[in-house]
């Protein structure tokens, strides 16, 4: 038995800046309402027509991760790839990430668990390696979720929220049992599914035949929805829930926390949380300001930005948790 360390970080974020002002004038909202409800300030959108996808972004944040771990690409095992925004129906990203790094016939595997994403793809990667199976595994959480919004009034209460880009991280073997990732922890509770959810095209509701068929323009069934009360108030609980299980598990108790990174949903949840915990600005990390809610790609962006800032230092205990559409949630404990 071993354990797993995240041995490179890496992200991508698009050039092109979409402040709230921008939004403004072209929704009926402004910079006021946005930060007073979610924090947000800017985030960034991929330019139509760029050729920049899902997929490109997940390879540029890959490859960064991958030179940072100091390993070779053919050392790559596995490959995470966790989307909620895929280049195409089928075949998921983790295929096409495979080719365009040039990395061997190695397996791929696609994870929908949208805004927890990251912390499940991080888990199945620690299993893993914890088994002896593999060695170094690359997992990315990428999104483009600026072409699905409903940018127009009607859509203001989800298309202000959410973000493009892309995160990722390589995880390897760790022998010394006192670092890398303690433990992951995920649940589900499908009982409230079609509260944040993006319900068609689907097999299960309307297809694109029935879209197309029915050309209907005030169907909103292929927007995202959102009941923004009632994930706020499931979120604020479910995150702390998640926390204290992984502390619990490791007989740690918040005072050990060194960095907490919430997944960057609403600011006011991590705002929420921070004051739950008695965690100082130093001990939480939030960016949704400058990226807004970039969903499973979040935790990788917030997760390296913090890195790269120097507010992570080996030894440190470092807490990963996420909530999102499913509903699911998780956490993981990682001594840096």
């Amino acid at each position: 038995m071993y354990h797993s360390k995240i041995a490179g970080l890496g992200y991508f974020v698009p050039e092109h800046v979409v402040t709230n002002d921008d939004l403004s004038k072209i929704i009926d909202t402004n910079d006021e309402w946005i930060q007073e409800r979610t924090g947000i300030r800017e985030r960034r959108h991929v330019v139509k027509g760029s050729g920049e996808t899902t997929t490109t972004m997940g390879i540029k944040a890959a490859e960064i991760a991958i030179e940072r771990s100091g390993i070779a690409k053919d050392d790559i095992d596995f490959i995470v790839f966790a989307t909620i925004s895929p280049d195409y129906y089928f075949p998921g990203p983790g295929v096409m990430l495979q080719k365009e790094l040039g990395l061997r016939t190695i397996g791929a595997l696609d994870i929908r668990n949208q805004c927890s994403g990251f912390v499940y793809a991080l888990s199945v990667a620690d299993q893993y390696i914890k088994t002896g199976m593999y060695r170094n595994i690359l997992i990315v959480g990428s999104e483009l979720q600026s072409f699905g919004l409903d940018m127009t009034t009607r859509g203001r209460g989800v298309s202000v929220i959410f973000g493009d880009g892309a995160g990722a991280a390589v995880i390897s073997r760790e022998e010394d049992m006192s670092k890398g990732i303690l433990s992951t922890h995920l649940h589900s509770e499908g009982e409230h599914a079609k509260e944040l959810a993006v319900l068609a095209p689907g097999m299960g509701g309307r297809w694109v035949t029935d879209i197309l068929a029915d050309n209907d323009p005030n169907d909103e069934s292929y927007f995202p929805y959102m009941n923004g009360q009632f994930v706020f108030k499931n979120a604020v609980v479910r995150f702390s829930e998640v926390i204290n299980e992984g502390l619990l598990a490791n007989n740690l108790t918040v005072t050990d926390i060194n960095m907490l990174i919430p997944h960057q949903a609403n600011l006011r949840i991590s705002q929420f949380i921070q004051k739950k915990f008695g965690l100082n600005d130093d001990q939480v990390f939030n960016n949704i300001q400058k990226y807004g809610n970039t969903t499973a790609a979040s935790i990788p962006i917030a997760l390296t930005e913090a890195w790269e800032l120097g507010k992570i230092k080996s030894g440190d205990l470092v807490v990963l948790a996420a909530f999102g559409s499913g509903f699911t949630w998780a956490s993981a404990i990682i001594r840096w």
